[in-house]
């Protein structure tokens, strides 16, 4: 009796043919219709550039690159030469040129004024960060606000027979790492990267902030650029502003708060 019924129940589904078999397996249009649709694909993050400045080189980020990776970044840390501002400037463009998609640019003191001059007329630059920063106007000295906004850096500056200068190694704690470890201090002191003493005379032919949303760090206890001339530039930019009780090289003593504001900045350029 149950071959029989088994032959019957066959026979049946070979005479109506495939289609019934197939809409046995299929599901009703309606089911089809409400079935989730799948997601676009997330907008990848901007490339993180970021653009030491005087007495130091690109290993001077070595704190903040290991976050901005953990958190998905791709970053790179220009090593620009200092021998002169227009060489830096054109060092940070090839640099920018070479990456892929949007990038969010940082510069550190004088590096400051480097990305103000190398994201001029680059849409592909969709953020500024400075970092205890130069941010100068078009036509405007690097050091134009020397005077007004003196600093103890500037007495422990020693140039060579080139014109290049060093800070005074038994002054560099004091005056340009004072929250970071004497050992890590001595460290940096010895291997500071001098800068060509003219650079802080020349000059940006554009001021990338006027277009380019911008960030700013502010180190309170910075002996190395006033934070007053600190909070001057960010508020003349409209940037975007936090302030960290550090001294000049926060990337190092404060790299969370560096790396959150990066980031913060990178959240604004991916919309």
């Amino acid at each position: 009796m149950t071959r029989s019924i088994a032959r019957f129940f066959l026979a049946g589904l070979i005479a109506a043919g495939p289609a019934a078999v197939l809409g046995a397996q299929s599901p009703p249009s309606s089911a089809r219709a409400a079935a989730p649709t799948a997601r676009a694909p997330a907008a990848a993050k901007p490339t993180v550039v970021l653009v030491h400045g005087a007495f130091a080189d690109g290993t001077g980020w070595q704190h903040v690159i290991p976050l901005l990776e953990r958190d998905g970044y791709n970053v790179i840390a220009v090593q620009n030469p200092l021998t002169s501002f227009s060489t830096d400037v054109e060092t940070t463009k090839r640099v920018v040129d070479a990456q892929q998609g949007p990038v969010v640019l940082v510069g550190h003191s004088d590096g400051g004024a480097v990305i103000t001059e190398a994201a001029a007329e680059n849409p592909r630059v969709k953020a500024l960060v400075y970092i205890a920063a130069f941010a100068p106007e078009a036509g405007e000295a690097i050091g134009a606000f020397g005077e007004k906004y003196p600093t103890p850096l500037g007495a422990a500056l020693k140039p060579d027979a080139a014109g290049f200068l060093y800070v005074d190694r038994a002054k560099f704690r004091e005056v340009f790492a004072s929250d970071v470890s004497a050992t890590d201090a001595s460290v940096m002191a010895a291997a500071q990267k001098p800068i060509i003493g003219n650079v802080f005379g020349a000059t940006v032919t554009h001021a990338s902030w006027k277009t380019i949303p911008s960030f700013y760090l502010v180190s309170q206890q910075d002996k190395a650029l006033n934070p007053d001339l600190e909070r001057f530039y960010a508020k003349r930019m409209g940037a975007k502003t936090v302030e960290v009780n550090s001294s000049h090289v926060s990337f190092v003593s404060h790299p969370d708060a560096v790396t959150r504001l990066i980031e913060q900045a990178a959240s604004t350029a991916a919309k």
